[in-house]
């Protein structure tokens, strides 16, 4: 049974909502608030009351166009909370439709509210309200292995496979020993960091390398390359000596 709270500075579709929501027999509760302002002082007291307090509330159906704090001020600030209710806009405006979405709204009913049309964002927030997942422990990033999304599909890649690391923009290609690639959005200045300590250097702007993966230092009418795998891989000067240094050193 959800717990309801409709916001609404206008009285009579404030009235009229409430009087369609206690006619849905997944309400169990349905109580009205006739601004934004006077809505987050009833959430605060909800959220202090806690997920299964005698104040709680699952679910805001909420205006958009009010006085002062207008309903996507309140969605807004809602995203704040580590628990906050479902929203679900109810509106005469179709405008904000993308705005409403970017905030997680669970639905966007357009006024005059039918009661069909109405039972279904009911249907939706008591679906996503009962599939709430159970949280799971968050646990350190595995440092041997770095997640790549491939069909839909999230696969680990073991960091010891990685030959090289192309930059592309704020994304980095990952190049295996086997030959296949992996593009993942983080910047290869970050991944430079993460992984020194794991061999990684930096040979050009746009190139990170395993060092225990360079077959070759190709010196050649002053330009410096690396042979890793099959592909050559341009060093630049600022870059030369330190990777020289490094090879030299390597065991």
């Amino acid at each position: 049974m959800l717990r309801v709270l409709a916001v609404d500075d206008e009285r009579p579709s404030l009235e009229e909502l409430l009087y369609l929501l206690h006619a849905d027999p997944r309400i169990g509760s349905a109580e009205g608030a006739g601004d934004a302002t006077e809505a987050l002082r009833r959430i605060n007291r909800a959220l202090e009351s806690g997920p299964d307090g005698p104040e709680a509330i699952d679910v805001v159906f909420l205006d958009i166009h009010m006085p002062g704090l207008d309903g996507l001020d309140l969605a807004r600030l809602l995203t704040g909370f580590a628990h906050p209710p479902l929203v679900v806009f109810v509106t005469a405006h179709e405008d904000f439709a993308v705005q409403a979405f970017d905030l997680k709204a669970v639905d966007y009913v357009l006024k005059p509210v039918r009661k069909e049309r109405l039972a279904e964002a009911v249907r939706r927030a008591a679906e996503q309200r009962g599939s709430a997942a159970p949280r799971i422990p968050v646990h350190e990033p595995d440092p041997d292995h770095i997640p790549v999304e491939l069909g839909g599909v999230t696969r680990f890649v073991a960091v010891g496979d990685i030959t090289h690391v192309e930059a592309q923009g704020d994304y980095a290609r990952l190049h295996t020993g086997q030959g296949g690639s992996h593009l993942i959005r983080v910047p290869l200045s970050t991944l430079e960091e993460r992984w020194r300590a794991r061999g990684f250097v930096r040979i050009h702007r746009r190139h990170l390398v395993a060092l225990h993966h360079i077959g070759e230092l190709r010196l050649d009418a002053g330009t410096v390359s690396v042979l890793v795998g099959s592909e050559e891989l341009q060093v630049s000067r600022r870059h030369a000596r330190e990777l020289r240094d490094l090879l030299m050193r390597r065991p």
